[in-house]
C-alpha cells in the first residue's frame, strides 16, 4: 500500500514536471499562455483582425547579416521603431502627469534585443539638458517629456558594446538649439567611438560599405538629423541628403499611394541609396496596430516598392512593432531580405555561401529567443495586452532542449527509485 502511494505521488510529480516544459506551437496556433508557444513567439490577440482567440505571434527578428554576410549596408532591410522612447507605462520623470501619445510598449534595450536596428528619437532642449519629448510646436513641456536623452543613448552604447558586429541607426527629430548640444550629448554617452563619419557616407546613390567593413572599422552607429545646419556645425548627417523617405502619419498608410515626405526627393530618385518607409497612423492606437502591421503593412511595402522604382525599403518604421496577427513586420522583413539577398521567399531559407535561389526547406521562421519575463501590470494571464520583456539576447533553443531532457530524466529516475 505504501509502495502504491509512493508510486502515485511520483507519477503526479512526473506529470507536474512535464507541465513545466514549454510547448512548441507555431505562428497562428491557438494558445492560452506564453508557455503554449514555441521560441521566438508570445501568446497574443488581435481582435482588430477578427481573431476571437489568442494565438502565437512572432516577437523576434532574424538578423539578415547572421545568414547572408558581407554585403553593402544598403542591400539589407532593417526594423525601426517610431518614437522609440514613447513607451506605454513609462513613469513621469518631471513629477507631472504626462499628456501625449504613446508609440511603443517595451524598453529601447528590449527593442534592440528583439531585432530593432533603427530608433526614431525626438530631441529637445529642456531643463538645461537635452530630453526626449513627444511634444508640439518645437518645444518640450513637463507634461510631454520622457527622459534625458543620455539615458536612452546609454542603452544604445551598452547594446553596441555587448554586440560587436551589430549596426544601429538613429534618426533624430531635432529641436536642439544649444551650441554643440548633440555633439556633447553623444560624447557624454560614450558613443563617438562607434560614429560613422560623414566623410565616408556615399553620395549620388552609390553603395554603402559592406556590413563587414563597417564592423571592422567600428563604424556601427549611423546618426541622422532633421536639422540641415548640424551637418556643417557638428558633423551630423542631414537625413535627406543620404536617404529617401515616404510621408509619415496618415498620408503614409493610404492604400495605393506612397508619396514622398516633403523634405525628401522623390522615392525613385537615384541620388540616395537608402530608403526609409514609414508605416504608422498619425494617432497611434494600440488595439489597431496588430491589424495595421499584418494587413496594411505588406500591401504598402508593395506600393512603395513600385513607387521607389523597384527598390526595397532599407528601414521600416512602425508603432507597436510586436503587435500583429501572426508574423507581422518580422515576416515582411524576412521576405524582403530573402528575396533581395538570396532569391528565397524568406531570409530563413537562405543558405550561407550558396548561389541565389538555392533555398532550404524551412518550417516556422523562428530563431532562438531570449528568456522571457513578463510585467504583471501589462500581462493578463500571460496573454499579451502590453509589454513583453526579455532578460538577455542569448538563444534559448538549446537551453529549452536541455531543460526538457533534464525534466524527463529526473522524473523517470524518481519513479524508478521507488521500486
Amino acid at each position: 500500500m505504501a509502495r502504491r502511494s509512493c508510486f502515485l505521488l511520483l507519477l503526479s510529480l512526473h506529470i507536474a514536471l512535464l507541465l513545466l516544459i514549454p510547448c512548441s506551437c507555431q505562428v497562428g496556433n491557438s494558445c492560452s499562455s506564453a508557455r503554449d508557444c514555441g521560441v521566438g513567439l508570445y501568446c497574443g490577440d488581435c481582435a482588430a483582425s477578427g481573431r476571437k482567440q489568442p494565438s502565437c505571434i512572432r516577437d523576434l527578428a532574424i538578423q539578415p547579416t547572421s545568414i547572408v554576410k558581407g554585403l553593402p549596408f544598403n542591400r539589407y532591410s532593417w526594423l525601426v521603431t517610431h518614437n522609440s522612447f514613447s513607451i506605454v507605462g513609462e513613469p513621469s520623470r518631471t513629477g507631472v502627469e504626462r499628456v501625449t501619445f504613446y508609440n511603443q510598449e517595451d524598453t529601447v534595450t528590449n527593442q534592440l534585443r528583439n531585432g530593432v536596428r533603427g530608433l526614431m528619437l525626438d530631441m529637445y532642449d529642456f531643463g538645461g539638458d537635452i530630453w526626449l519629448c513627444h511634444s508640439l510646436q518645437g518645444k518640450c513641456y513637463n507634461f510631454t517629456a520622457f527622459e534625458p536623452a543620455i539615458d536612452t543613448l546609454k542603452e544604445v552604447e551598452a547594446f553596441l558594446s555587448e554586440n560587436p558586429t551589430e549596426i544601429v541607426t538613429i534618426f533624430i527629430e531635432d529641436y536642439v538649439h544649444s551650441p554643440m548640444g548633440l555633439s556633447k550629448l553623444f560624447t557624454a554617452a560614450d558613443l563617438m567611438k562607434y560614429w560613422y563619419p560623414i566623410s565616408e557616407m556615399p553620395t549620388s546613390g552609390q553603395d554603402w560599405p559592406s556590413v563587414t567593413d563597417m564592423a571592422a572599422k567600428n563604424h556601427r552607429l549611423l546618426v541622422f538629423t532633421s536639422d540641415a545646419s548640424k551637418e556643417a556645425s557638428e558633423g551630423i548627417a542631414y537625413q535627406w541628403s543620404y536617404l529617401l523617405e515616404n510621408e509619415s502619419g496618415d498620408p503614409g498608410i493610404e492604400p495605393g499611394s506612397c508619396p514622398n515626405r516633403k523634405e525628401s526627393q522623390q522615392l525613385n530618385a537615384r541620388s540616395a541609396s537608402l530608403i526609409l518607409q514609414n508605416y504608422f497612423p498619425t494617432i497611434p492606437v494600440q488595439s489597431e496596430a496588430c491589424k495595421e502591421n499584418s494587413v496594411g503593412l505588406p500591401q504598402m511595402v508593395q506600393t512603395c516598392y513600385a513607387a521607389a522604382g523597384n527598390r526595397i525599403p532599407n528601414f521600416i518604421a512602425l508603432n507597436f512593432y510586436m503587435r500583429s496577427d501572426g508574423g507581422g513586420v518580422f515576416d515582411v522583413q524576412d521576405r524582403i531580405n530573402g528575396l533581395t539577398l538570396c532569391g528565397c521567399n524568406s531570409i530563413a531559407a537562405c543558405q550561407a555561401g550558396a548561389p541565389a535561389g538555392a533555398c532550404k526547406n524551412t518550417g516556422a521562421p523562428n530563431t532562438g529567443a531570449p528568456n522571457r519575463t513578463t510585467s504583471s501590470s501589462s500581462i493578463n494571464g500571460n496573454v499579451i495586452s502590453g509589454t513583453i520583456e526579455f532578460k538577455s539576447p542569448a538563444s534559448r533553443t538549446s537551453s529549452t532542449s536541455t531543460w526538457r531532457n533534464f525534466v524527463v530524466s529526473l522524473s523517470l529516475v524518481l519513479i524508478l527509485m521507488a521500486f
